[in-house]
């Protein structure tokens, strides 16, 4: 059945955005109105098409999805017959059109939006759509309202979202770094008991078979040993290699249990003609058991030291945690940059597995006021991007100083950097240079909105092929500031 102009006509007017047209307006409309039918599933437009129609729902519904990281996200349905008793938070009009953003920002659809069940929409192609809000100023007037409200609603969605993301983050760090430590204290106390019942065992032994001589110049042997410095860099093979050196000789030499002793030494790259001079004048009798004495004293010191090595570092792996997250939660207070950025650094550090990270923080620098978790937040979408634009591998560079009056914090990474016509871009909402469903555009839009609108400050870019650079710049905090 084929629909007059002024069948159009009167269909549009019971829609809240043609509401007010003017008779003369609504028969320009009615005649440039292109009806569009539907079917279930049917797709009227991808996330990541050239925008080239503005849509009004006329008849049906709606689904407006995004693929974020993988998974695919229903953001809203348009309903053209609101289920009676439905309420939310969304405006009546915001149900009737889409597409608007995507030809006002001259750029790509932001969703991807498909029927359920069978739909009708009126087309206007673009040159359409801005002739519609020059000729029909009522048009705007109910358009810019929802606009700014589907902006909005959509960062506190990316937000949102950003927050559970920073926690899995948070949590997956956590739990990877906390994998050592972890594991040392649980073996540590696994070996700790059997290893000083053989020191007891050993000392008897010694104490019954040395003389005081021989006794105070093996104590100083095994400080000597203790002292000598870790090698800088680990050779499996050679340090393997050198093990089974000093192993093979104390069992030579008598020793039964000499392994504690051969793991230290070879940890330090000492090897037997080094501790062969140092043994070199206790009676041959002796000197399997001071090689057994040294051996459980070397390994049970060891365990005792990786003991002492695992608890601080769980502890500052928590207080990492702690300050990534600020769990107090406080409004707004005074805080250590180079803090927040550190305990970013940590959270991130398996992404960074293959990233040599560059530290160039300036000396004495103050603290900052304000809200350290949006900063953190902050640090995060900056570093990540860094990663992925470097593929994971590359040079990422963080520098902290004091330019005027202003905290400054420089993020650098050697990727290919970020097109010229981009690159005025990259703080808009909804835009992305990622492949479609591996970013939401509102990321670095977010990192803005936090500096600026929180901080009072700015976040600017500089990019070439290998050398890109993202800067915050946040106020210094004056002296009645930290009172």
């Amino acid at each position: 059945m084929t629909t007059t102009a002024q069948d159009r006509g009167e269909r549009l007017r019971g829609i809240e955005l043609f509401a007010d047209l003017t008779g003369r307006q609504l028969e320009w409309l009615a005649d440039v109105t292109e009806e569009r039918v539907l079917d279930d599933g049917e797709t009227l437009f991808r996330d990541g098409d050239e925008a080239t129609h503005f849509y009004v729902l006329l008849d049906g519904e709606l689904l407006v999805t995004k693929t974020v990281d993988g998974r695919e996200e229903l953001l809203t349905r348009h309903r053209a017959r609101p289920a009676a008793g439905e309420h939310d938070a969304k405006p009546p009009a915001a149900h009737r059109f889409t597409g608007e953003l995507a030809l006002l920002t001259d750029g790509a659809y932001v969703a991807t939006v498909t029927a359920a069940g069978r739909t009708v929409v009126a087309c206007y192609p673009k040159q359409v759509f801005l002739d519609m809000l020059v000729r029909c100023p009522g048009v705007a007037r109910v358009l810019l309202p929802v606009l700014a409200w589907r902006i909005a609603s959509s960062e506190a969605q990316a937000r949102g979202r950003a927050t559970v993301t920073a926690m899995g983050t948070l949590a997956a760090g956590l739990a990877h770094e906390l994998n050592n430590p972890a594991a040392a204290v649980a073996r540590a106390a696994q070996e700790l008991g059997p290893a000083i019942d053989r020191l007891a065992g050993t000392a008897r032994r010694w104490g019954a078979a040395a003389v005081a001589r021989e006794a105070e110049a093996l104590d100083r042997l095994a400080a000597e040993i203790e002292r000598a410095p870790l090698t800088a860099e680990s050779d499996p093979v050679a340090s393997a290699d050198l093990e089974d050196e000093v192993l093979d000789w104390a069992e030579r030499q008598g020793a039964a249990r000499p392994m504690g002793l051969a793991c230290v030494m070879a940890e330090r790259g000492l090897g037997t003609g080094w501790l062969s001079r140092r043994l070199y004048g206790l009676c041959p009798g002796v000197l399997p058991v001071a090689l057994e004495q040294l051996s459980a004293l070397l390994e049970a010191r060891a365990l005792t030291g990786e003991l002492r090595t695992a608890g601080p570092r769980i502890s500052a792996l928590v207080a990492a945690a702690r300050d990534y997250a600020n769990l107090g939660r406080a409004p707004e207070g005074r805080f250590s940059v180079v803090a927040g950025i550190e305990a970013t650094l940590t959270m991130l550090r398996p992404k960074l597995a293959r990233v040599r990270v560059v530290r160039e923080y300036a000396p004495d620098l103050p603290d900052a006021v304000g809200h350290p978790t949006e900063l953190n937040q902050v640090w995060t979408n900056l570093i990540d991007n860094a990663v992925d634009a470097m593929d994971g591998t590359g040079t990422l560079t963080v520098r902290t100083g004091l330019q005027g009056t202003c905290l400054t914090v420089e993020i650098g990474d050697t990727g290919g950097g970020i097109p010229a016509d981009a690159l005025t871009r990259i703080f808009e909402p909804f835009y992305t240079t990622k492949d479609v469903g591996k970013g939401t555009g509102l990321g670095l839009h977010l990192s803005y909105r936090i500096v600026t609108q929180r901080h009072r400050g700015s976040l600017t870019a500089r990019s070439a092929p290998g050398d890109t650079w993202f800067t915050v710049r946040i106020p210094a905090p004056t002296r009645k500031d930290l009172e």
